[in-house]
């Protein structure tokens, strides 16, 4: 499994994320399971995006997904702000300037996914055989000793 904790796209969304949860306790109680709760599981839902197109082959799609839930999630929080769910214009700064920081991150990751197609992971190969070590004998290396000189010569005659 990929690491992603230390993809600054994967910090920042855990901090909105985070910051999300916070604001949405004190809204009130028809917006916390309204509106709140949209905000809540697409904030989650991109940290899952995030994730799944780092350990993802194939990351473009995942990346364009992603893509889509930062512009839903962005056009719910302006709807909770819209609507008085945030207590303050400046929570909502803070919420749609990191959601905009997050998205450039998203598209230069997209773009740097589209222009290099080819430098994806490759496998690592398992050793199946083990490699015998050739020890120097008597002879020196590469020198066959004379009984093997004899074996070789036994299995021509023959």
């Amino acid at each position: 499994m990929a690491r992603y904790e230390h993809l600054p796209i994967f910090r920042e969304a855990y901090d909105l994320t985070v910051h999300i949860e916070k604001i949405v306790r004190n809204f009130s109680r028809y917006h916390k399971y309204t509106l709140g709760k949209e905000l809540r599981n697409r904030s989650r839902s991109m940290l899952e995006k995030i994730m799944e197109a780092n350990n993802a082959r194939d990351r473009l799609p995942r990346l364009l997904e992603l893509r889509h839930g930062l512009e839903s999630l962005k056009i719910t929080a302006r709807l909770c702000h819209e609507s008085g769910g945030f207590a303050s214009t400046r929570g909502y700064l803070y919420v749609a300037e990191r959601i905009t920081n997050i998205a450039k991150q998203n598209e230069g990751w997209i773009r740097n996914t589209q222009d290099n197609p080819r430098r994806r992971r490759r496998p690592r190969q398992r050793k199946t055989e083990t490699k015998q070590k050739k020890t120097p004998g008597r002879n020196g290396p590469g020198r066959k000793s004379e009984s093997e000189e004899a074996g070789s010569q036994l299995t021509l005659n023959l």
